[in-house]
């Protein structure tokens, strides 16, 4: 709501500017973090509402404080919500205090009081990834011929190939897909509304020909969804929803003859899998950041830069394993005075 209507002093006097100008403009923030960030800010405001029982014409930015964030988490944790959700919802009210207090000075000491309110920890778990290549291979094969296997196929192997995000993926129109370049590739929008170029591989391009001949035949209706659905004779974009749906449904497939696999298989752990290979592979983490559009390596270097158990035996093994010889030490003094003094002391 504009400031025209609500007191700045209130606390949620700049939200709807925050969310409808400052995120998705200014910020350029996606759609879906916007929305992440409207029901994190919904979900504070019925917290202060019905359970603090405070109106929101009453509530102030000065109220605020250290406590009251604590008191948040605390109430946050007791509902049951995963650290990393509580994280998440208490990261979104303090960027929101960061912008109000660039808006209006007054407010930035409590911001900094709230910035310090401590997060829940979150325990540290091991990302999985698939493993054996000949699984991928075989998740990747499983579709079939048919005109709906060719669909699905394409939506593994690009899913794999080029670690495209879902979104991203569903997001695509014929014309970001460019396979008669020299060298051919996909223009991908990712968050934030930034574009990247990916290559595509060679042994892609044959299948996204097959995969073209059948559910694009008119090719010059280039601003068409290059992944869809028809749904009662309405043609649109195919949603997240049923590409996970997808990607389980051919990981089940497998399962029995791939005892590998994780339990759980979505299309991220594909992006993953792809981007832990090439780290493997010696391909430099810049390029791997560029490549799963990361502005920052650090994303990167974090999440996907996991050496595999090969890696680590190799190093652990690596150098002479015989007998350590321990070269004998030359005494540097003559008495304890002269050891004083080299310890600078007297």
């Amino acid at each position: 709501m504009s400031k025209s209507i609500l007191n700045e002093e209130l606390f949620f006097s700049m939200t709807w500017d925050y969310l409808n100008v400052y995120l998705p403009t200014q910020h350029q923030d996606s759609i879906k973090t916007v929305k992440a960030y409207e029901d994190a800010l919904t979900i504070f405001r019925r917290y202060v509402t019905d359970i603090c029982g405070i109106a929101i014409d009453k509530f102030r930015f000065e109220d605020m404080t250290y406590d009251f964030m604590l008191d948040y988490r605390i109430y946050l944790v007791g509902k049951g919500y995963k650290p990393a959700t509580v994280n998440h919802r208490m990261a979104v009210i303090t960027a929101y205090m960061k912008y109000a207090a660039s808006r209006k000075v007054a407010i930035y000491q409590v911001y900094m009081n709230v910035l310090e309110v401590p997060y829940v920890t979150v325990p540290s778990k091991v990302k999985e990834i698939i493993e054996d290549k000949e699984t991928i291979k075989k998740l990747l094969a499983s579709p079939g011929m048919s005109d709906k296997g060719i669909r699905d196929q394409i939506i593994l192997v690009l899913l794999y190939d080029t670690a495209i995000r879902a979104d991203e993926l569903i997001g695509l129109d014929l014309s970001d897909v460019n396979i008669d370049a020299k060298s051919p590739y996909l223009r991908i929008r990712g968050k934030g509304d930034k574009e990247r170029v990916v290559a595509l591989s060679e042994e892609v391009i044959p299948l996204v020909k097959q995969y073209s001949s059948v559910f694009h035949r008119d090719m010059r209706k280039r601003s068409e969804p290059f992944i869809y659905t028809t749904i009662k004779g309405v043609t649109g974009r195919m949603s997240e929803r049923n590409v996970e749906r997808i990607v389980k449904k051919y990981a089940d497939i497998i399962r029995k003859d791939a005892p590998d696999l994780p339990d759980r298989i979505y299309p991220h752990l594909l992006r993953r899998t792809r981007a832990s290979g090439w780290y493997r592979d010696g391909v430099p983490i810049e390029t791997i950041a560029v490549i799963l559009g990361h502005s920052d390596t650090k994303t990167t270097r974090k999440s996907y830069a996991k050496p595999s158990v090969e890696m680590l035996r190799k190093q652990m093994n690596a150098g002479d394993r015989g007998e350590m010889i321990v070269p004998e030490e030359k005494q540097l003094w003559k008495n304890d005075e002269e050891l004083a003094r080299l310890c600078g002391i007297r």
